[in-house]
């Protein structure tokens, strides 16, 4: 068992009433995800969604499939930002651990003794990143892409033919890792909803948890609105002054 795991399995032995899943006497719950986190998280997931909806139903010079790609940018940036300034749980200082740790974790819950995290676990902060890289690298190779026919993404013009066909190309094969991550995620999620201690789709969707002892923290801080929109606004500079500065189209 690794020491986080001793941690949290001592302080819920410690805990009044909290035998059968660590909730105390107080019962009730807490703060785990913040607003602007939880419209992320969703956002996210409805865009990848419309990407492929866009793609294969949507017009012929699949402007809106452009658009999508652009906001999915958008929202992945802000993720970003909001990683570093936003509520507790969504900081990347707070879920991210090294390797040795995400592996301990990964023992612990095979042996059926993982701690409970009010936010993200060793395991599923890096499954977090993964998903932002997949993602933010389909959209990245979307800009340069090109059918050759119709379809010129917004950065084709300004990049050497080498650098078009090396998007275009990746950005092909990137899809199906994304598909992988995002199919792991799901599964995990539901799995862990289903037969694990807490409801996690749940969970994402209220931003509480139920009282109990946590391995990471009691109770998540919400980020500041403030913080959430100035995050917003420097993404969307990001991503469409970006474009514009670099010579390419920012609107498709």
């Amino acid at each position: 068992m690794t020491a986080t795991a001793r941690r949290a399995e001592a302080a819920q032995d410690a805990l009044p009433g909290a035998a059968g899943g660590g909730v105390g006497r107080e019962g009730g719950s807490v703060l785990a995800w913040d607003l602007p986190t939880r419209l992320a998280k969703w956002a996210l997931a409805v865009l990848v969604g419309l990407a492929f909806a866009s793609k294969y139903y949507g017009d012929l010079e699949l402007v809106w499939h452009m658009w999508n790609g652009l906001a999915i940018l958008v929202v992945v940036v802000f993720r970003v930002l909001w990683g570093f300034v936003g509520g507790s749980t969504a900081r990347f200082t707070r879920f991210l651990a090294d390797p040795l740790r995400a592996i301990g974790y990964l023992v612990a819950l095979l042996r059926g003794r993982a701690p409970r995290f009010l936010g993200h676990n060793p395991l599923g902060g890096w499954m977090v990143v993964a998903l932002l890289a997949a993602v933010a690298a389909q959209a990245v190779t979307g800009l340069f892409t090109t059918d050759d026919i119709i379809v010129d993404g917004p950065l084709v013009r300004v990049a050497s033919e080498e650098t078009v066909a090396s998007a275009s190309g990746l950005h092909q094969r990137i899809y199906w890792v994304m598909l992988a991550l995002v199919a792991v995620h799901i599964v995990v999620n539901i799995g862990y909803s289903l037969v694990g201690k807490d409801n996690l789709i749940r969970a994402m969707l209220t931003g509480r948890k139920p009282r109990a002892v946590y391995a990471d923290q009691p109770a998540a801080t919400a980020g500041s609105i403030v913080k959430a929109l100035a995050c917003l606004a420097v993404s969307l500079l990001v991503v469409f002054g970006g474009i514009a500065l670099a010579g390419g189209d920012p609107f498709p």
